[in-house]
């Protein structure tokens, strides 16, 4: 009963946050459930080398804390956690200088012989997701229970179960337990939608049509650049040379005619 009410004061306070999705938190190994004592590496990843991500934490005893002050240390871009202890539950996320946050993850740790290897991260809907219930000092193929909100899914004779296509009615709290160990803590798996991104194959070859036409579109304003500069060119260094003789002409022409004239006065006397 501890461990529900805990949990779903972590989850709560996490929904309070609006994360940007500026940066991927990860976690290695990659599960929402941890023995104690194990080691667990976080990363902040992201393009943006500048953006200086610090990771922090909300547990039931700290808040707002950051890695490599009172909990963890760095190694190198990761946040290392040795020795993990129950009292390291709670929500973690990637924060920068700028204020934007990252994904959030939960990570549960127990003292008990039993966890969940869930997803940590969100699943796609339409992906499967397999569950595995293991335990600490015996083979991880024992037969389990697996459970979601409080009622039993089945049993699976080798410790792992797969859901298959998971759709948003999946979504929720997920414990195994396997008989004469124990029972795992409760870890939440969340279901996202696929992109609507469902097109006719007509529509789809013309997006591909009019992609490929965007990438060749600065090549092919070059060319056509250039191709009419070619063609312009002469005819404008034509047009030039004829004005530049036409402004010319009048200017011969007077000299011309007043020569005559003189001839022509001449001849009269």
């Amino acid at each position: 009963m501890k461990d529900s009410v805990v949990f779903l004061l972590l989850f709560f306070s996490s929904l309070l946050w609006s994360p940007t999705n500026q940066a991927r938190l990860t976690v290695s190994p990659s599960s929402s459930q941890f023995f104690e004592y194990d080691s667990v590496s976080l990363s902040c990843e992201d393009d943006d080398s500048s953006a200086g991500w610090t990771l922090r934490r909300n547990t039931t005893t700290q808040q707002m804390t950051q890695c490599g002050v009172k909990w963890g240390r760095y190694t190198g871009s990761s946040c290392e956690i040795r020795f993990i202890d129950p009292l390291d539950s709670g929500v973690y996320w990637c924060e920068s200088r700028k204020g934007p946050i990252s994904n959030m993850v939960n990570l549960t740790v127990t003292g008990g012989s039993v966890i969940l290897q869930s997803p940590v991260l969100p699943v796609m809907e339409g992906d499967d997701v397999t569950l595995l219930c293991e335990t600490k000092t015996t083979p991880s193929n024992l037969p389990a229970a697996f459970y979601k909100d409080g009622s039993l899914i089945r049993k699976q004779p080798t410790g792992h179960m797969t859901i298959q296509h998971v759709s948003k009615s999946d979504e929720g709290l997920y414990k195994c337990d396997i008989s004469g160990h124990g029972e795992s803590p409760s870890s939440w798996i969340t279901v996202t939608g696929q992109p609507s991104t469902t097109t006719s194959p007509t529509t789809s070859a013309l997006a591909t049509s009019e992609d490929q036409s965007q990438v060749s579109n600065p090549l092919q304003l070059a060319l056509t650049l250039t191709r009419h500069l070619l063609v312009f060119c002469p005819y404008f260094i034509s047009t030039i040379l004829m004005v530049s003789l036409y402004r010319e002409k009048p200017k011969d022409k007077e000299p011309l005619q007043n020569k005559r004239d003189d001839v022509t006065t001449e001849h009269n006397f």
